[in-house]
């Protein structure tokens, strides 16, 4: 087997970044090959880069890290980040699935990755994950129905505007504060992006840099800059939108 390649899934973009220095120093010979802050990206990652390894929090917005590995099809290996307490996954205890329980300890990390290297080494298939799945949900709860954004306050001069999010072209953060750009002209907000990404409906709005959501339903144009990264021209914007590396599998099947 090649190299072994593995993508985190996590909505706390620093627990993304804490875990993935753990990884560099525990496994070198690791790749992680992408990172995703909700369900839909991380399965879209899954399905683009086919890693042999996905560390999915359980709790993401979207889709939550049990539907994410319930649509992998047994593809991927699966190691769970959860905030449960120890009883809750015990239904996890098992020698084709892991968990991870925050905060994430070195010595916990060491033995998932002690595991992960036997199976690797041994060629084991991917768990069966359905079975477990509905034992850990029957052990948790299913997840809460998403309820997501539908208004939004925004400071307008010298007034409060009501905005309603359909309306919205794009967010992009500015200093302490974050433009919300509509047909009507800009607002400003104090609510950060990664607050609007995971009170916003994922399919409708598509985060495409660490500062910026895009309503993909206004996408006018998509071309590579100078530079070779994708750029967005929104229907009502003359402004053209950088799209990072990180998040341009989102437009693989445009």
């Amino acid at each position: 087997m090649g190299q072994i390649k593995a993508i985190i899934a996590d909505d706390e973009e620093q627990l993304v970044i804490y875990l993935e220095s753990m990884l560099s120093r525990i496994w070198p010979e690791l790749r992680i090959c992408g990172r995703a802050g909700n369900g839909r990206d991380a399965l879209s990652l899954i399905e683009s880069e086919s890693p042999d390894i996905a560390f999915l929090d359980i709790k993401m917005p979207g889709l939550s890290g049990m539907e994410v590995a319930a649509r992998c099809g047994g593809s991927t290996r699966v190691v769970f980040i959860t905030a449960f307490n120890q009883y809750a996954v015990d239904a996890f205890e098992n020698e084709a699935m892991d968990y991870l329980l925050k905060p994430v300890t070195n010595a916990r990390l060491e033995k998932t990755v002690a595991r992960l290297k036997k199976q690797v080494a041994k060629n084991t298939p991917p768990a069966e994950l359905k079975a477990v799945i509905e034992e850990v949900i029957r052990a948790v709860g299913p997840p809460a129905p998403a309820h997501h954004l539908k208004w939004i306050k925004a400071q307008h001069r010298d007034s409060i505007r009501l905005i309603y999010v359909d309306d919205v072209l794009f967010f992009k953060s500015s200093a302490k504060y974050t433009t919300v750009l509509t047909a009507e002209g800009e607002s400003l907000i104090k609510k950060p992006i990664k607050d609007l990404s995971e009170e916003l409906d994922p399919e409708t709005f598509w985060r495409i840099h660490r500062g910026t959501i895009i309503n993909a339903g206004c996408i006018d144009k998509i071309s590579h800059s100078l530079t070779g990264r994708l750029a967005v021209k929104l229907k009502g914007s003359s402004e053209i939108l950088t799209v990072s590396r990180s998040y341009s599998h989102l437009f693989k099947q445009m």
